[in-house]
């Protein structure tokens, strides 16, 4: 099974949003994500709009319904009153949630489950009777998977922060991978899929992939973003892809 790639909009929309501009288009270079082969597009709304906009999501729920209707919307952030109101009216596929502060520059960390599960269970009830898929988003902790099954959670979405941060160390890096990779075998056990995501790149995909053999789903932005400067948009999401296929 090959793991399928959602294109993260966030880091596009900090670039327009420099400037009191249209450009760059969140929307036409998510269109060409999609015409390039991605499976989805996943976005973060943070209350203050430094980078998706609310004004964006109706945009991207109409591009996927009108002309990629096989893809699917990813809507990811805190639980807030506001995320609860803007994943309604925007009827993504997949909700993942994250314990971000808003005031975080980006996800850094995953859930203590123990800790909210009263409050997630509520949540996740709550996008369940709005036919959502729910993913939490978790630390390297193989106790976590179990976790989130039975709060009711579909998936869990694997943070490899640490994983992308070791680049230049080796001996980190694996250590970060068998880290993930017992993560993910706790979910095969437990009957929960694998998401991942965050500073994953071309580079370090095959070994997460070979790593996590029951990876479902990477969301990626940063990295990816970042190819399509040098090759553009198509260009990166086809290297990207390729890199999951191993």
């Amino acid at each position: 099974m090959t793991a399928s790639l959602s294109v993260n909009l966030n880091a596009i929309a900090m670039l327009r949003n420099r400037r009191d501009l249209p450009w760059p288009s969140v929307i036409g270079l998510g269109r060409i994500a999609l015409a390039g082969g991605a499976s989805g597009l996943t976005v973060h709304p943070r209350p203050d709009e430094r980078h998706i906009r609310f004004t964006d999501l109706p945009e991207i729920r109409a591009l996927i319904d009108d002309e990629f209707p096989q893809a699917e919307f990813n809507i990811e952030g805190y639980p807030t009153a506001d995320f609860l109101d803007l994943v309604s009216k925007n009827e993504p596929e997949q909700v993942t949630l994250v314990p971000d502060d808003p005031a975080q520059a980006t996800s850094d960390h995953g859930w203590d489950l123990n800790k909210h599960s009263e409050f997630l269970a509520a949540v996740i009830q709550q996008l369940k009777r709005q036919s959502a898929r729910v993913s939490l988003f978790i630390d390297p902790d193989p106790d976590a998977p179990a976790l989130a099954k039975a709060l009711g959670a579909d998936r869990v979405e694997l943070y490899t922060g640490p994983y992308g941060a070791a680049h230049n160390d080796p001996r980190l890096e694996a250590l970060e991978l068998d880290k993930l990779a017992k993560t993910a075998e706790a979910a095969a056990k437990a009957g929960i899929a694998v998401n991942a995501g965050h500073d994953l790149t071309v580079a370090n995909l095959p070994a997460l992939v070979k790593g996590v053999p029951n990876l479902v789903e990477v969301s990626i932005g940063h990295g990816l973003t970042a190819d399509a400067l040098t090759y553009g948009m198509s260009r990166a999401v086809e290297r990207f892809m390729n890199a999951l296929q191993v």
